[in-house]
């Protein structure tokens, strides 16, 4: 049976549902530790979202994988739905302040009674499956299944999938997309997903699975070939970014930037509220994408779409003098963009690091990313029970010979880089997207969610 955490009388029924959801066992919270080997396996969502009846096909559905980027392309195609008129299911992972953003309808988070209704639908099926030998899902199954369930009863028009780890057996594959998508690959969770970027690419491509239109970012060349070969092998016609079509970025500053697409079909320009170059790249693979799926789309929603998207965390200016800026930068390649981006729209600046990671990353090459451009820096841990500690990141940037404080709260790290730096420097929040959502909370005085599972002190007992 799932863990039982005791009822109160405070809690309204989200915050109930909620409980119900995290008393199962939480892949996300756990990444990096020793867990069961049928975490990764697809036998129980399948059981899952066969019991509920959400194996039966619905709207289209634009499946996203990747490693940079994919969280931004699936927003920039929900966006362009939504201005073409169609009822848009949006489905993300992880949230910045409330787990309702992950099931998002016209882009707005479902409701709290929503939510609640949702979890009382599927948990008669958990339960069940929990005294079966097939065993209950995990969260983040149950949350995807959530998600479709949600989807068909709002009888959304078209559908938009994030994945959230891999692609071959992440809980999102039993869904039958029309387009599936696959943004740059580079390595992270490499205990996962494999050691080289040719493996984890292997596992990316898992969600091309007929012959349905696949679309590529541009990719290091062993990356591609095993993109190509499983769209071959799957007979799915490939579009891939810079061949296919072309993009150029043309102006920028830091209220946007113009973006002009060449494709077989049509040439656009876009004026991008997103920044960094990478954004132009993942502009260009949501045109492809949404070339593809069986939608007729217009130029005039395409360009309209994008113009008005909103991805919160991904080199998101809070405010100036000095320039405070967050980006849920977390893996060395990111780390790498996130230096050009930094160059590029505020070149020869001051930069104040506030730096807070996972502790399953590649700490130490996360940190030689992020030491090569701060001029200081304050390690920071998020409230997440996977974030390092910040005297252990702070080690490992002494290891590069570079100095760094450590704050005992993110919020403390922003007001002491906040306090040294000035009017024209940058004071920079990256490492984590746990870590930026808790800078953007403090900094624009947004609650979020506390959940009493994430406390290490919580058990199976009762909740503090």
């Amino acid at each position: 049976m799932p863990a039982h955490y005791p009822e109160h009388a405070s809690d309204t029924p989200y915050e109930a549902a909620l409980h119900r959801l995290l008393s199962l066992v939480d892949l996300e919270r756990m990444r990096g530790t020793v867990t069961p080997a049928y975490k990764y396996d697809l036998e129980r969502m399948r059981e899952l979202a066969g019991r509920l009846g959400l194996l039966d096909g619905g709207a289209p559905v634009i499946h996203v994988a990747g490693t940079k980027g994919k969280g931004s392309v699936a927003a920039m195609t929900a966006s362009v739905l939504r201005e073409h008129g169609l009822r848009t299911g949006l489905y993300t992972s992880p949230h910045l302040h409330s787990f309702r953003e992950r099931i998002r309808l016209n882009g707005e988070p479902l409701g709290e009674d929503s939510f609640a209704a949702a979890v009382s639908r599927i948990w008669p099926v958990v339960e069940n499956m929990a005294n079966e030998p097939i065993g209950a899902p995990s969260t983040f199954e149950a949350l995807t299944a959530m998600a479709l369930d949600v989807f068909r009863e709002e009888r959304t028009d078209a559908v938009v999938l994030e994945v959230g780890l891999g692609g071959r057996l992440d809980a999102t594959n039993v869904a039958t997309s029309s387009v599936a998508v696959i943004t740059s690959i580079s390595l992270d969770h490499t205990a996962i997903l494999g050691s080289t970027v040719a493996e984890i690419a292997g596992e990316k491509a898992g969600i091309v699975k007929g012959t349905h239109p696949v679309v590529s970012a541009p990719q290091d060349p062993s990356a591609m070939a095993v993109i190509r070969e499983r769209a071959l092998a799957m007979n799915a016609p490939l579009t891939t970014v810079g061949s296919d079509l072309t993009y150029v970025q043309e102006e920028h500053d830091l209220s946007g930037q113009t973006v002009s697409i060449a494709t077989a079909r049509d040439r656009y320009r876009i004026r991008l509220p997103l920044l960094g170059a990478h954004q132009a790249e993942n502009t260009a693979v949501a045109v492809a994408a949404l070339e593809q799926a069986p939608l007729s789309l217009t130029r005039d929603a395409i360009e309209s779409g994008l113009a008005t998207v909103r991805w919160d965390g991904r080199f998101q200016l809070l405010s100036s003098a000095p320039y405070l800026v967050v980006d849920g930068a977390h893996n060395p390649y990111s780390m790498a963009r996130l230096r050009e981006t930094v160059g590029e729209y505020l070149p020869g600046v001051r930069v104040h690091l506030v730096f807070g990671a996972s502790g399953d990353k590649q700490i130490d090459l996360l940190v030689q990313e992020a030491a090569a451009f701060a001029d200081e820096v304050w390690t920071v841990a998020s409230r997440h029970p996977r974030a390092a500690h910040q005297d252990m990141l702070a080690s490992a940037f002494a290891r590069l010979g570079t100095s760094s404080r450590s704050a005992g709260s993110v919020a403390e790290g922003i007001e002491r880089a906040m306090k040294a730096a000035g009017a024209d420097d940058l004071v920079l929040i990256t490492g984590s997207l746990f870590a930026v959502a808790e800078a953007i909370q403090h900094s624009l005085g947004i609650d979020g969610e506390h959940y009493p599972e994430f406390d290490p002190q919580a058990s199976a007992l009762g909740r503090v």
